[in-house]
């Protein structure tokens, strides 16, 4: 007497999917990235002992796989307690917004072209948003708020300053990582994921003879550096780790969690590695599609084949995540902070601007594909050559500054009158480095080659 079709909620975001693929997907998904996760631990060890001549895991399992599930395994059975005077609600909400944004933004993320599951076509994407890039960036955004909170509901003070720079550095990067995704969204003409890889698919018109896919890491190579540099800030991965950078905030923001809930944030960031990594892999390296010249051979570029790629491309940009952590020194804050807003930011704004000009002529015909590659090339000349010689060194004008420091009295001055260290005022100096001071050519009056020499003597 009624037909059943299918239901609005289905209609509107899931697509035909029947309710029982769309159930099998999530649980797919969540037992993927549950596993993902555990691989990347030991994966992360391995990478990271070899460049540092260490074996890594060896012992737990076979090629130490189990030390990561045994890592796992005592953080659910460690004692999970709540330091006194730390908010009730907010210290138990934080690490479940963590988690639940990590796992929420894989959901427009896709893995797959169309396959058939037990008789009915479904493509390995749970679902396809016209705006699936920007749904990805709110999630992420409410990630954030995970670490504030965490911060916020704690009682030490490491955990608030964590927190606080996690405000910082979201606000700084995220707007860097935004605009690097504006070119993608001109010249795709779309902000949808699935859209995105299938337009990096066609080849290139620079060389169609060649059948070249056009990803956009190559097309728009400004936007994929832009776009990796930040997503290795918006993770908290070395060298920007200065949200909980143990030399200075002993853990930062997750310092009071243990047991359950720190494993939580454990597996929040790992997750939010791999996310980032499906997102440059979808938006910059075609996404599912087999790596040119396997893209032409149908077999290795269709059906069950896609996860195949798209996990290698992600490993791909784990293993740099990695290589950047086992390399590469923590950056300072004003570093980090100049980086992302004397940089990255108008680099971004002027990429823009190019990407709008080059896609307005290209309609219009003003100019040919060779052009434009030349005109980008000289572009990103310009801009490397003015990164790397346009800044003048600092150094002379802090070392001016700092002689104009006077060089008080420090007799009176004890920094551990209190019990605690006290750092000196400005003026003030330590005893052990009163003499230096006052020695050094610069800073003093020039007599430390004798204080040296009498030092020697003794």
């Amino acid at each position: 007497m009624f037909e059943h079709g299918p239901t609005v909620l289905e209609s509107a975001v899931f697509g035909s999917d029947p309710w029982w693929i769309i159930l099998l997907k999530v649980v797919v998904m969540f037992v993927f990235l549950l596993t993902f996760t555990i691989f990347n631990v030991w994966f992360e060890r391995r990478v990271v002992g070899k460049m540092q001549q260490r074996l890594g895991p060896v012992m737990n399992g076979p090629l130490g796989l189990g030390q990561a599930l045994g890592d796992g395994m005592k953080c659910l059975v460690k004692e999970d307690f709540r330091p006194q005077g730390a908010d009730r609600w907010l210290f138990s909400l934080a690490p479940v917004l963590s988690g639940a944004a990590a796992f929420t933004a894989w959901s427009v993320i896709p893995l797959g072209g169309e396959v058939t599951i037990f008789g009915v076509k479904t493509h390995l994407q749970l679902t396809d948003l016209p705006m699936g890039v920007l749904f990805v960036l709110s999630v992420a955004s409410v990630g954030v708020y995970g670490i504030v909170l965490a911060g916020w509901s704690s009682t030490s003070s490491y955990s608030l300053l964590g927190g606080i720079r996690s405000t910082a550095q979201m606000i700084s990067y995220e707007v860097a990582m935004g605009l690097s995704l504006v070119s993608v969204f001109l010249y795709a003409r779309s902000m949808s994921t699935a859209d995105i890889v299938a337009a990096q698919a066609e080849p290139m018109s620079v060389l169609p003879g060649l059948g070249l896919p056009g990803w956009y890491a190559v097309l728009l190579l400004p936007s994929f550096v832009i776009y990796f540099v930040s997503i290795v800030a918006e993770t908290n991965r070395a060298p920007f780790d200065l949200v909980e950078c143990e030399q200075e905030l002993v853990s930062g923001y997750c310092t009071d969690y243990s047991g359950f809930r720190y494993a939580i944030y454990f597996l929040a960031e790992y997750i939010n590695m791999a996310t980032v990594s499906g997102m440059a892999t979808t938006l910059f390296l075609g996404g599912y599609h087999a790596p040119w010249p396997l893209s032409r051979i149908e077999v290795l570029d269709s059906g069950w084949m896609g996860p195949v790629w798209f996990i290698a491309k992600v490993l791909v940009c784990l293993f740099v995540f990695v290589w950047l952590r086992g390399t590469l020194p923590r950056f300072r804050y004003d570093q980090f902070m100049d980086l992302g807003w004397r940089w990255l930011i108008p680099i971004s704004l002027l990429w823009i601007v190019l990407i709008a000009f080059v896609s307005v002529a290209r309609d219009r015909g003003w100019f040919n594909s060779q052009l434009i590659i030349v005109l980008a090339g000289v572009l990103i000349v310009i801009l490397l050559v003015s990164l790397f010689l346009g800044r003048k060194s600092e150094l002379p004008e802090v070392r001016s500054e700092v002689s104009r420091v006077p060089v008080v009295d420090t007799d009176d001055f004890d920094p551990f009158a209190g019990g605690y260290p006290v750092p000196p005022m400005p003026g003030q100096l330590l005893p052990e480095l009163a003499d230096v001071v006052a020695g050094d050519p610069v800073f003093g009056d020039g007599d430390q080659p004798d204080r040296a020499a009498d030092r020697e003597g003794a």
